[in-house]
């Protein structure tokens, strides 16, 4: 009759259970008291050999042993497999070596056999080369857990642990306390930190640094929103831990929809007016279903003539107007220019729908990974590039780097060459790259395939002229800290429309509110302080030129005014409306008489202000020459004549 593994124990396990040494044992065994087998080096015994009382000890620790079967986690079956295999190995192991004498070498033999794969291929496969210790470890366990597989399980591997700490509670809180901070204090450091303030407060036996740490850790990992909120902030959760959202960009087509924003390039430029170096701002809008650049203008600062400029390149590169214009959310980028500005913005005139990115979300705007291209790729490749970063500075601009800076000479380009240096990029380089959306084609052949028929450019330029209501000053019209003046617009204090384009600064066009045009007023500039002593010929033109305008301003304003008081006096001969029918022919000369002042000076230099002034002058002097006679008699045939004198004076000087 065949016994199971059950039925036998050990040496060992039965001086445990007997409290005695395993020498006592051994020494019972020579008495024959004991029925035996042989195993390896040691002996085992049948339990039903054994004495009543130890019987029941070995049946109630088996009763004791953990439960292996019961699982309260899922297995799963990769790791069902793997101690499947480790059994069905056990169980060949032990059988190839149950008849041979020696029962050491049979299975060293057997486990060599198995490592070389010359033998039990499949369990090789799934269980791999095995020691002939862990062979002995795992045929212990099945042993102690009556041939059960389940004790081979790698339970480290997988299931919920639970994880307990011998931290007290006021460790727990002191060390949160200083880990949840914005400060972000390292874990080293927190610990430090947290043992002085517990020591301080009369707490012993704390617990060692090694505890701390792995709390840290278990706590960052089961509370890593918690964790990032308290040390990071907002939007760091909503870069690491909350879940973002997957665009469809199959649904778009060519056109519909272009990204703008701006971009701080990483090399310098001359300025154009100081010719010193300066990095420039970059504004770029790119197709989001091709992925690729479609416009961009490149200024000194990112203003709203830089965004229509870039907008303008964009629409005419595409040769259609897009539907959608997602964007930054910068100040430049929502101006009333762009949105509404009294009358109707940009967006409006061209039938666009604005769509603003959230603040501080840089990855909604796909055109920051192109940014990101245009940086490796390009800006590296000029000559004075200064990196994106103090880390990322080339050599020749560190201190101290004499060779560098003696074999690089940093030549620093123009504005213009930049433009076409980075017009040439985009041509031959960024469009020949892949579709990110559209697999098997380049940039350059998806954007073509939908590019439109083409705009009008006047069209273009005349709808993105910007319309503001303004007032008119003593110099014109006060836009943008500069005066826009005409003589059209002397003497008209009503509000006006201007419309103007960014692309020309230099002259506005100003209507009225019905929509009659006045005249296109063009920009002052100021003069030379000293043009007559200081200046140069253009100087002292343009000091007459003004000076010449001026003046002739103010005849016309002098003209105007005595003419509007001839007409009164001709047409309205009282200014009151009392009692008309009572008035007499006396006081009607009197009151002629009275606008008729004369101008008598005693140190009279021979001009006059009006012809009538000089007319009166005349007839007031004794001998007349014949050039002043031949004046007297052209005067009395014009229509002023007639207005101020009428036929009364007429009749007493021809009698």
């Amino acid at each position: 009759m065949q016994t199971s593994n059950a039925d036998w124990i050990t040496t060992k396990e039965l001086a445990e259970i007997k409290g005695v040494s395993e020498r006592a044992v051994r020494k019972a065994i020579s008495n024959n008291k004991y029925v035996i087998r042989k195993c390896s080096k040691s002996y085992e015994i049948l339990v039903t050999s054994l004495e009543e009382n130890v019987r029941e000890k070995i049946t109630a620790s088996k009763e004791n042993l953990p439960q292996v079967t019961n699982n309260s986690y899922i297995v799963p079956e990769i790791q069902k497999k793997l101690a499947l295999a480790k059994y069905d190995l056990i169980k060949k192991w032990d059988e190839f070596r149950k008849d041979k004498k020696n029962k050491t070498i049979a299975g060293k033999d057997f486990l060599d056999a198995y490592n070389h794969n010359c033998i039990c291929e499949e369990l090789f496969n799934v269980v791999g080369k095995v020691a002939i210790g862990t062979i002995y470890e795992w045929h212990k366990k099945l042993r102690t857990y009556n041939d059960d597989w389940h004790c081979l399980i790698n339970n480290y591997t997988f299931g919920e642990k639970t994880r307990k700490t011998l931290m007290k509670p006021e460790e727990e809180a002191e060390f949160l306390k200083n880990l949840l901070h914005p400060n972000q204090l390292n874990i080293g450091k927190a610990i430090k930190l947290t043992k002085l303030a517990l020591t301080q407060r009369g707490f012993k036996n704390l617990c060692c640094d090694l505890t701390y740490r792995r709390f840290a850790n278990n706590y960052k990992n089961e509370h890593y929103n918690t964790w990032v909120e308290a040390r990071e902030g907002n939007k760091a959760l909503h870069d690491k831990v909350l879940p973002y959202i997957t665009r469809d960009i199959s649904k778009l087509e060519v056109g519909d929809v272009l990204i703008g924003d701006g971009h701080r390039l990483s090399f310098f430029v001359k300025h154009p007016y100081t010719g010193k170096p300066i990095r420039p701002m970059m504004v770029a809008y790119q197709d989001w279903k091709s992925g690729g650049f479609v416009g961009f203008e490149i200024m000194l600062e990112e203003n709203t003539q830089c965004i229509a400029s870039a907008l303008r390149n964009a629409i005419i590169n595409l040769g259609k107007v897009p539907k959608f214009v997602y964007q930054d959310n910068g100040k430049a980028f929502k101006a009333k220019y762009f949105i509404e500005n009294g009358l109707s913005g940009l967006f409006t005139n061209l039938g666009i729908q604005p769509v603003y990115a959230k603040p501080y979300n840089a990855k909604a705007k796909p055109i920051e990974r192109l940014f990101r291209e245009l940086q490796d790729s390009c800006e590296v490749l000029l000559p004075s590039y200064t990196g994106t970063s103090i880390i990322k500075k080339p050599a020749p601009l560190k201190r101290n780097e004499k060779l560098h800076k003696s074999l690089y000479k940093v030549n620093v380009p123009t504005l213009e060459q930049v433009v076409n240096f980075i017009g040439n990029w985009v041509q031959k380089y960024h469009y020949e790259q892949p579709c990110p959306h559209i697999a098997g084609e380049t940039i350059g052949k998806v954007l073509e395939s939908g590019k439109g028929e083409g705009v009008n450019i006047e069209t273009l330029d005349d709808l993105m002229m910007v319309r503001e209501i303004k007032k008119i000053y003593r110099n014109g019209i006060l836009f943008l800290k500069n005066n826009y003046y005409d003589e059209a617009l002397f003497g008209y204090k009503k509000e006006v429309i201007i419309k103007y384009s960014l692309f020309n600064l230099s002259s506005i066009k100003v209507y009225k509110l019905n929509g009659e045009f006045i005249c296109e007023a063009k920009r002052i500039e100021p003069i030379h302080p000293l043009a007559n002593y200081l200046g140069e010929v253009k100087d002292i033109e343009e000091l007459k030129q003004k000076t010449r305008i001026k003046k002739k301003l103010e005849k016309q304003t002098e003209q105007e005014y005595i003419n509007q008081i001839k007409r009164n006096q001709v047409h309205t001969p009282l200014l009151t409306m009392d009692l008309i029918e009572k008035q007499k022919e006396d006081e009607i000369n009197d009151f002629k008489l009275a606008i008729k002042e004369e101008i008598q000076a005693d140190d009279f230099n021979g001009c006059f202000n009006t012809r009538f002034e000089k007319y009166e002058y005349l007839m007031k002097q004794d001998k007349l020459t014949k050039k002043e006679q031949e004046w007297i008699l052209e005067y009395k045939s014009t229509s002023e004549y007639e207005q101020i004198y009428g036929d009364d004076n007429k009749e007493v000087f021809n009698a």
